[in-house]
């Protein structure tokens, strides 16, 4: 699943009806009977949407989802992944919801790392066999020619399997290129990525973008956790790790045989 920025964007109305005003000549004691009940027609009315809302409820609504989508986003980042996929099938509207506000917050990004991913393997890899673990909507698979596995906790299209991305339903070493886009959300992420080595192939590739204070705000560090990665069994030069800017970073690996 792809997350939202634990510090920070993955983000109508029709037109108001306007009554004509009347003026009538009129004695006062010729005035009109009341209407039973029906409001008149200088009555102001709050402009609606197609949705039936006025802007003012779009506004409260939009404030619900965006509460909500911060409640679900807290509870990925501080439970094990094997304890958010139990909850999520027992309440999958609880994905939509959270993917709802995760594509909202993406509006407001300069740029999105997923977009560089596609690229890279669109132009550099167009025969690897790719697992993209927390695909979210599946937007990898659907804009690359590649053979790409997607796996999140909830399976929201026919491309999407539902499982735990620390165990999924891969044989060992069936694939060339891992990817976790704004993914390693939960408590054992070393879970994840030893997964990741498992179903690699040998020289296979583990490709990571992150939010920074994913590691800055949890005291980890960026070069801590390159340090544990190179434990966990990959090879990582100075060159693959790369700053998209202030807000994101990625990390490109190769499984070692060790």
């Amino acid at each position: 699943m792809a997350k939202g920025n634990k510090g920070g964007g993955n983000k109508s109305g029709a037109k108001a009806t306007h009554a004509k005003m009347v003026h009538h000549t009129q004695k006062p004691s010729a005035a009109k009977p009341a209407n039973n009940g029906t409001s008149s027609s200088n009555t102001s009315s709050a402009p609606a949407s197609k949705s039936g809302l006025s802007s003012l409820q779009q506004k409260f609504s939009k404030k619900l989802e965006g509460a909500r989508f911060r409640i679900i986003n807290e509870q990925l980042y501080t439970s094990r992944g094997c304890d958010a996929f139990a909850a999520f099938q027992e309440e999958p509207a609880q994905f939509e919801i959270y993917h709802t506000g995760f594509r909202e917050q993406c509006s407001y990004w300069p740029y999105n790392p997923l977009d560089g991913i596609i690229k890279w393997i669109s132009t550099k890899h167009r025969k690897a066999v790719v697992a993209d673990m927390g695909c979210g909507d599946a937007r990898l698979a659907a804009s690359v020619p590649n053979t790409v596995h997607s796996f999140d906790l909830v399976s929201n299209n026919p491309r999407v399997v539902a499982c735990d991305i620390a165990d999924v339903p891969l044989k060992d070493q069936s694939v060339d290129i891992v990817v976790f886009c704004l993914a390693l959300m939960g408590t054992n992420i070393a879970d994840f990525v030893r997964e990741a080595h498992r179903i690699l192939k040998p020289h296979g590739i583990m490709r990571v973008a992150e939010v920074r204070s994913r590691f800055d705000g949890e005291g980890i560090g960026i070069k801590k956790f390159t340090k544990f990665l190179k434990r966990a069994g990959f090879d990582i030069e100075p060159h693959d790790i790369g700053e998209i800017n202030k807000m994101f970073f990625e990390v490109e690996c190769h499984k070692t045989d060790r």
